[in-house]
């Protein structure tokens, strides 16, 4: 494989270098190749799934501690106490479980690099895995969320100095973190029918597709990439100059060119945003960053304006799972713009979430998104799979 020249696929589409690059690899037949650029990648994880079959081992053994009198079949919530010492116990008697020995190290590092109390934690993490309470609070559970605010910091900023000054919503996967987003936009004022909205293309074709359903009636205004250098030209990032143009949406590393936005690109497009359209929503879907070098996401560039979906789908090979997550800075556009909205139109919203709060003006977006994703009235039901984070993040 060595021997091919490559530059004769520099001028093929994404797709059409995606499939030969395919049929290259398959002519070293004693190597497999491990594909994330598809629909579902063709290779997992294994060990945080061994060491989430391990924590439900515990879980259930912290669960048929109660009500043991009853028939089989019955057990009783954990209450927590004394559980540090009935790990330590389960530890030892695993053996050389790699589960479990992966369990000791993540419970290790969210208490030395995060400071979150192991009682606490691994109480939370058992009540996840049995499923037996609903979440609370419903965007994501507290200990999971800081764990998960470490690895978004971690992977979106690159060199870049970090933060953890943001919300998470645990959503199932990307698809449902788009979805809830526009419904939330739409709800809130933010959105309407016949704004415009712009895509950096070629795109991911679902992206093409949302903005024209007849319940949002979008006009779509492409921003290229440069087909040589899969970048924005400053042509293309002039046209959000256009302040009809009220959401940006983009992909980063882009689907299906599957380059990362250079520092460069950042820069000029930052430098735009902040001089001429600090108005402009953007919604960055960095679902491919973990693939990139030292990779750094708008998210981490244009913090206030920016919305960061985020699924651990690819980089992990857990698509079946359905495991996403939206970021949003604490101080974000987002709120600004509803905090702005006319009386009349505050008033419809108060009415619309007045079962959450004596003060629903004070709900912030992400909050609101929450609500939203389960009709306002099934709020507490809110989180899906919350538990399996801490797992994914801490295989790295």
């Amino acid at each position: 494989m060595s021997n091919i020249d490559f530059s004769q696929f520099e001028n093929l589409s994404p797709f059409e270098l995606k499939d030969k690059l395919i049929e290259v690899a398959k002519t070293t037949p004693d190597r497999m190749l491990m594909d994330a650029g598809r629909g579902n990648p063709n290779f997992l994880a294994t060990l945080p799934r061994h060491a989430f079959l391990r924590l439900g081992d515990f879980a259930m053994q912290e669960a048929e501690r109660n009500y043991a009198y009853l028939d089989a079949g019955f057990g009783g919530i954990p209450d927590g106490k004394g559980i540090v010492e009935r790990f330590d116990t389960f530890v030892s008697n695993a053996g050389d479980s790699e589960g479990v020995r992966f369990l000791e190290k993540a419970l290790s590092y969210a208490k030395d690099r995060l400071g979150i109390d192991k009682q606490e934690f691994l109480n939370e993490l058992v009540l996840a895995f049995l499923g037996c309470n609903y979440p609370v609070p419903p965007r994501m559970l507290v200990n999971i969320e800081k764990v998960v605010k470490q690895y978004i910091a971690e992977e979106m900023y690159g060199p870049m100095p970090t933060t953890t000054n943001f919300d998470l919503f645990a959503t199932e996967g990307g698809t449902a973190s788009m979805t809830y987003t526009f419904q939330t936009m739409f709800h809130n004022g933010l959105l309407k029918k016949g704004d415009k909205v712009a895509l950096t293309t070629p795109i991911f074709t679902p992206y093409l597709e949302i903005p024209e359903l007849s319940e949002y009636e979008l006009e779509i205004v492409e921003i290229r990439l440069d087909e040589k250098t899969w970048q924005l030209p400053q042509s293309e990032i002039e046209k959000l100059a256009d302040e009809q143009i009220k959401l940006l949406c983009v992909v980063n590393p882009a689907n299906p060119a599957s380059v990362k936005f250079s520092y460069d690109t950042l820069d000029r497009l930052t430098s735009f945003v902040e001089e001429k359209r600090k108005d402009l929503f953007i919604i960055t879907d960095d679902v491919y960053g973990t693939f990139a070098d030292n990779f750094v996401s708008l998210f981490a560039k244009l913090p206030y304006n920016t919305l960061c979906v985020y699924s651990f789908s690819k980089y992990f090979g857990a698509t079946g799972w359905r495991l996403g997550t939206i970021a949003i800075q604490d101080n974000n556009v987002f709120d600004d713009a509803m905090r702005a909205l006319p009386e009349a139109q505050q008033l419809q919203l108060d009415d619309r979430y007045k079962t959450l709060t004596p003060t629903p003006r004070d709900i912030k977006f992400i909050d609101r998104i929450v609500a939203d994703s389960r009709a306002v009235a099934l709020n507490h039901t809110a989180v899906y799979r919350y538990h399996n984070k801490f797992k994914w993040r801490c295989s790295l």
